[in-house]
């Protein structure tokens, strides 16, 4: 008992317990219109009490149990059995409440997303919010760009997976922005999915489901490869493919961590089973055998690619995205350029 009234009032006591209650009084001197607002709103109470009353009782609890070490207190804390009561009244409390705190903290979550939403299309007022379409699974962006890197420096693209089109390969060297670009597109889907404002010109999208493989690595603890990370990641990306929305996979460096002959073999495989479930998505790659993947239907698989160009020793990108395989790779000079004998 003395050690759950200590790991109560750690946890709900001071700022934390005044914190969550002034959380929840506020929410409940709004007023909504909206169903899914109500909704939210009639989660906010236990047994006809509201919330932020039903946590001022847990908080007097709370103050009792500080008490306790009370000099006034300790003089009479064994013939009234002071700390068995308050013990137990926290106990009460929990039988008959506790159950619904956590739904009380999911809804005070649900509205913080919300109202970061709010603020960021407050904050950019130019961000448009999407248009959804019926029909099969696409994703049709004009002007994208990331959220969060600043105006000043973020270059938008356009980007296209729609009709014939399912998947977009981008080739291109290191830094060039391919990386990027996935990150791009999957966010502007959450944040469209979320109904959100998007960081482009214009979306047109169907229901999504976005899955990614980016930046796996492997685990000396878990005493797993690389390519073990990425295929048991993949596999759960399969997993989502056919179900509903369909999904918006983003893969890159595709099978990185294998053999150039596995490697594109293995592409193969995966492209085609994500395309016969219904799936559309981008994967970036550094191996331009993977530009040329058989076995699809004409006009399915689009290459795309970002340029670099190598002066005076210094790399430089314009992040822009074009049609087509890259058609030049610096890395031998880049080598050459920091001494390396190649």
């Amino acid at each position: 008992m003395l050690h759950f009234l200590g790991d109560l009032r750690a946890e709900l006591g001071g700022r934390s317990g005044r914190g969550l209650g002034a959380l929840l009084d506020r929410l409940e001197r709004e007023q909504f219109t909206a169903p899914p607002l109500q909704a939210l709103m009639a989660k906010l109470c236990s047994h006809t009490r509201k919330a932020s009353q039903t946590i001022a009782s847990l908080s007097t609890i709370v103050s009792f149990a500080g008490s306790r070490r009370n000099q006034a207190i300790t003089l009479f804390a064994i013939p009234l059995m002071y700390t068995l009561n308050v013990a137990l009244a926290a106990q009460r409390w929990r039988r008959v409440h506790g159950s619904v705190v956590r739904s009380w903290i999911e809804v005070i979550g649900d509205f913080e997303a919300l109202l970061s939403f709010a603020s960021y299309a407050h904050e950019h007022p130019d961000d448009p919010f999407p248009e959804f379409v019926d029909g099969p699974a696409s994703f049709a962006g004009t002007e994208l760009g990331h959220p969060l890197i600043p105006a000043a420096r973020c270059v938008r693209n356009d980007v296209s997976i729609a009709g014939k089109t399912h998947i977009l390969l981008v080739s291109g060297s290191n830094m060039s922005g391919k990386s990027t670009l996935l990150r791009t597109v999957g966010i502007n889907t959450v944040l469209a999915m979320a109904g959100a404002p998007v960081r482009a010109g214009s979306l047109k999208l169907t229901q999504l489901q976005i899955g990614a493989s980016i930046r796996i690595n492997d685990s000396l603890h878990e005493g797993s490869s690389r390519f073990y990370a990425e295929i048991t990641r993949l596999r759960q990306l399969f997993d989502l493919a056919g179900g509903s929305p369909p999904l918006m996979f983003l893969l890159d460096e595709l099978l990185q961590g294998t053999n150039s002959r596995d490697r594109r073999s293995g592409a193969e495989g995966i492209v085609r089973a994500f395309v016969a479930r219904g799936a559309i998505g981008l994967i970036s790659t550094h191996d331009l055998a993977l530009t040329d993947i058989s076995g699809l239907a004409p006009g399915t698989l689009r290459n795309v690619h970002f340029q670099d160009e190598l002066s005076n020793g210094r790399m430089t990108f314009d992040f822009k995205l074009r049609d087509g395989v890259v058609t030049k790779s610096n890395a031998m000079e880049l080598m050459r350029s920091i001494g390396l004998e190649v």
